[in-house]
Formats: structure tokens, sequence, C-alpha cells
């Protein structure tokens, strides 16, 4: 049976399964909360990488794939191994973990997951708990294999605003969507976006909800499987 219903349970790992594998190194481990956090204690052997000021507003294909070989190289140097599976964490299943998945899939890596719940979860069942740094091990180049269909620039997105089937996402929190707050150059959203804020995925522990419960949140909105999805 696969896990909450998933149709690809493959991409998240629970803190149960890690625990099980943790002394056989299978997995590249990576944290990526505030330094502060990972020095008060991590999952043993994780690499520290926190990911949240890394992004780009220019995502003209170009410039794009130049940030996305910085990135490639970033990793390099601090250990990921792209020959194993890459587990990145958080606190919860949250959105710094969320990028280096996302990273690892557009960069083409074969098995990026993600663990259910964070850290949270890791404390949860018990796991060890380590104040030791992980030193960077001498690691191949990231390959990437880009996987364009996984990003949208705004060119692209402009030319699909009109289109029936096409559903722009707005993740953010509701004073951002509804132009209450400004964090970007205005203030407001894409035309057409339908709102859900990424925490609706989770449920009270942090963790993703199952998937018939994602599934009626978002069928309830209008966002179906007939449907290209872009999220921001």
């Amino acid at each position: 049976m696969n896990y909450k219903g998933y149709e690809n349970p493959q991409l998240v790992i629970t803190a149960e399964a890690l625990k099980d594998e943790l002394d056989k190194e299978t997995f590249c481990i990576v944290d990526t909360r505030p330094t502060y956090e990972y020095i008060r204690g991590h999952i043993p052997g994780a690499l520290h990488l926190d990911l949240f000021g890394l992004s780009l507003t220019d995502t003209r294909m170009e410039t794009f794939d130049t940030f996305i070989g910085m990135m490639a190289y970033l990793f390099q140097q601090r250990g990921l191994d792209p020959g194993k599976p890459i587990v990145w964490y958080e606190d919860i299943s949250g959105t710094r973990a969320s990028r280096g998945f996302w990273f690892c899939e557009y960069m083409g890596h074969p098995e990026p997951r993600l663990l259910d719940g964070g850290f949270k979860a890791w404390l949860a069942v018990e796991g060890p708990v380590s104040t030791s740094g992980a030193e960077p091990s001498d690691v191949p180049p990231f390959a990437i294999q880009a996987k364009h269909d996984t990003h949208m620039n705004v060119d692209l997105i402009r030319l699909l605003l009109n289109r029936d089937d096409f559903v722009p996402l707005d993740t953010r929190t509701p004073d951002e969507h509804y132009g209450r707050v400004a964090r970007a150059a205005r203030a407001g959203a894409i035309p057409g976006s339908i709102h859900l804020e990424w925490i609706d995925n989770l449920d009270e522990n942090g963790a993703f909800k199952p998937a018939a419960e994602l599934r009626a949140m978002y069928e309830e909105v209008g966002i179906t499987s007939d449907k290209q999805v872009m999220c921001y």
C-alpha cells in the first residue's frame, strides 16, 4: 500500500525509514535550517546548506541556466553526493527543504527525497541527534540534465494566462495574495491565480496530509489533474 495514498511515495521518506538506514550511510542527508538550529542539534552525518536566501528574480533561460550551474557547483562544494539518494529536511515539511528537492529534480538527480515532517518527526521517533558538524567529502560534480518542463519563466506564463487549462497557483500568505503586504516590487497576484498557502498542505504536526485530503482540497478550488498548474 502506497504511503498516505501518494502516486509517487518514493519522493518522501519517513523518519522511521531514515532512522533504520542511518548507520548504513545509504543517503546523503542535508539540513536546510538556519545555522544556529543546525548547531543546536541535527541528524547525525547531515550536511548543512540553508537555501532560504538563494533565489533568482530574472528567470529568462540564459540567466536561469547560469544560476543552476552555480547551484550545482555549490552542491559539490558542500559535499552533496550525486551518486546517493539525497534527503532534504528542515523543521517540518517546509519550503527550505522543498527548494533543495526541486533543485535536485530540475538538475535531473534520480532520487531526491524530502523527510516528511522534518526534524520534528525525527525527534518524535527518538532519532539520534548530533551537535558535531559534518565535514564535506570530496564528491563528483553534479551533472546537470535539466528538466526544463518543471520550470516556467515569465514570458511563457504570459503566453499561457488566457488558456482555460492553465492555473497559476499562489502558495504565498493571504496578505501577499490579496495585496495587503508587498514582498515583491508590486503588491497583488498574477491574474487568474488560485490561492492555497503552502502550509495548507501540512497537518498539525507539520507533515504532508494524506493524498485523499490533498486531492479534495485542490479539487474544491478548481485544481484538477486535467489542468497545467504553475506554482509560485
